[in-house]
């Protein structure tokens, strides 16, 4: 009677034990009256019948040995890809370790306070969901944090470019009073030359007149 092995689905041969222990009968006294012939033609049958037991032994056990090799097969690769998501675990914690740890710029830039944020910044940026969620929040402050700073450095550019300006026309109306300067003291000069050679002059006309005439 075979025999099924559901646990690997190998049908395990009959035993042969039946077929031996008719053997056996064939040399015992109660076949001694056999006709010889018959006696041969049943051993025949029963040897044949244990060869194909023993083909069928040998057919179970190599299907046993790959159902076993099989079986090993999927638990190595099993452990395999166990050992892939080990390493991938550690890989992972060691990179949110690393997260963790990782000491960012903006740590260390001064931003608005929560309060000047709240009373500051859009609406959209400081809804009550913004709030509640730390890491949203801190974005989005350093999201105003950067607006403002481009906004400040855009006005301190202004006020440099009005300054420049106001000094170059300061410049021009400096240069335009040293020249109109340089043109008073120039008309000054010929003024002072004119009425001193006009004095002169009538200086000259008059020393005659009030020359005594000699007698």
């Amino acid at each position: 009677m075979a025999v099924d092995d559901s646990s690997t689905d190998v049908v395990l041969p009959p035993l042969p034990d039946v077929a031996i222990d008719k053997l056996r009968d064939l040399v015992s006294a109660q076949y001694l009256d056999w006709d010889p012939a018959a006696i041969h033609i049943r051993a025949g049958a029963l040897f044949a019948h244990l060869k194909a037991v023993n083909r069928a032994a040998n057919g179970a056990t190599r299907a046993r040995k790959q159902v076993t090799a099989d079986a090993r097969h999927e638990m190595d690769q099993t452990y395999l890809g166990l050992q892939n998501l080990l390493y991938e675990k550690r890989h992972l914690e060691r990179e949110i370790e690393k997260c963790r740890q990782f000491a960012s710029i903006y740590q260390d830039i001064p931003l608005y306070s929560i309060e000047e944020f709240t009373q500051l910044a859009p609406e959209e940026a400081r809804t009550e969901g913004v709030l509640a969620d730390e890491h949203q929040l801190m974005l989005n402050r350093l999201s105003f944090e950067l607006v403002e700073r481009q906004r400040l450095d855009q006005k301190q550019k202004d006020i440099l470019k009005e300054k420049e300006e106001l000094l170059k026309e300061s410049k021009a109306k400096l240069a335009t009073m040293e020249s109109v300067k340089t043109q008073v003291d120039t008309l000054i000069k010929t003024a002072t030359e004119v009425q001193k050679k006009v004095a002169d002059l009538v200086q000259s006309t008059d020393t005659p007149a009030n020359t005594p005439v000699p007698g």
